[in-house]
């Protein structure tokens, strides 16, 4: 069960694993070989891009719905992007109503992708937040089920259970880098290993919530800006996910945009995956020196989504 200090237990995790199974893909992980990417390494690729809707979210979508008993106003939700898509093709998958708060910034093919369901669809405000903040007042109106994309226990759950995954699939993984954004992603990851390996959050340098907030000893307010900002662009860091990273991530590093921006093309180009600029955003530590592996460390990275114009990555 949840503790006081606001962490999820492994128990929560293996809860959402067994109410999640059967909505989810058990997403495979890939060893490229040592060298690959030019790296004196052999790394393990967590290839989250091929969960439902191209992200890792759905597992903490379907996790929030399924642990809860949905009003007949159904679920509501603020999100850029994937999340929204996440909580979507949950929606319609269980067969219930669903409004997607999404902001102007927003990127076209995310919303594209959003337009495939039949969900009622708004954009509200200019940036994530003003959308939160419609959407949090929507909820109350309504009184529709809150899904936020990474400060609820039940969401964080479901994304942990990624970390019980790799670990059943890789065991032998001493370090894991993981893209971060609000810190739902990490938040579950660090909750499942509990220091049995290290967890690594990668930010980029222009929207770096999660290392101002472990600097700052609290969550501040960040800018936020670049070219992963749509997927990683929180501009505060989440409380839960903050107090789980305080506790089991190792420490926090910052790529720039044109690390992200390689290791997008390089993952197009050696293994054929088309990733997001926050899904390279992992791979990027270790391209730009961001993050030094020890000799023979076993180093696993979370590539966790594929929502973005094909164009720009080959």
């Amino acid at each position: 069960m949840v503790g006081p200090d606001n962490i999820i237990s492994v128990e929560d995790i293996e809860a959402a694993a067994d109410r999640i199974a059967g909505h989810v893909r058990v997403t495979p992980v890939l060893r490229p070989g040592r060298g690959a990417f030019g790296l004196d390494l052999d790394p393990v690729l967590k290839l989250e891009l091929l969960q439902h809707t191209g992200s890792f979210k759905p597992r903490g979508a379907f996790n929030r719905i399924l642990a809860n008993a949905v009003p007949e106003a159904g679920v509501i939700a603020a999100s850029g992007g994937n999340h929204a898509a996440a909580v979507a093709h949950a929606a319609t998958e269980l067969g219930i109503p669903a409004e997607i708060h999404v902001p102007e910034a927003a990127p076209a093919i995310k919303l594209e992708r959003l337009a495939r369901y039949p969900v009622d669809v708004r954009r509200t405000g200019a940036l994530y937040d003003d959308a939160q903040a419609a959407c949090d007042l929507r909820a109350a109106e309504t009184g529709a089920l809150v899904c936020h994309p990474y400060d609820l226990p039940e969401v964080l759950a479901g994304q942990g259970t990624v970390g019980r995954e790799l670990e059943a699939q890789a065991p032998e993984v001493d370090t894991v880098l993981v893209a971060v954004g609000g810190g739902g992603l990490i938040d579950g990851v660090a909750s499942w290993y509990r220091g049995r390996a290290k967890v690594v959050a990668v930010e980029p340098a222009s929207s770096r919530c999660l290392g101002a907030a472990l600097e700052a000893g609290h969550p501040v307010d960040v800018p936020v800006s670049g070219l992963a900002s749509d997927s990683l662009g929180a501009k505060r860091v989440g409380g839960w996910p903050f107090a789980a990273a305080r506790r089991w991530v190792d420490h926090a590093v910052t790529v720039p945009d044109a690390a992200i921006a390689d290791a997008q093309h390089r993952l197009w180009r050696e293994i054929r995956l088309v990733v997001e600029p926050g899904g390279a955003a992992a791979l990027a530590a270790l391209l730009c020196g961001a993050y030094v592996p020890e000799p023979d460390e076993s180093v696993a990275v979370l590539v966790c989504g594929a929502n973005t114009d094909p164009a720009t990555v080959v």
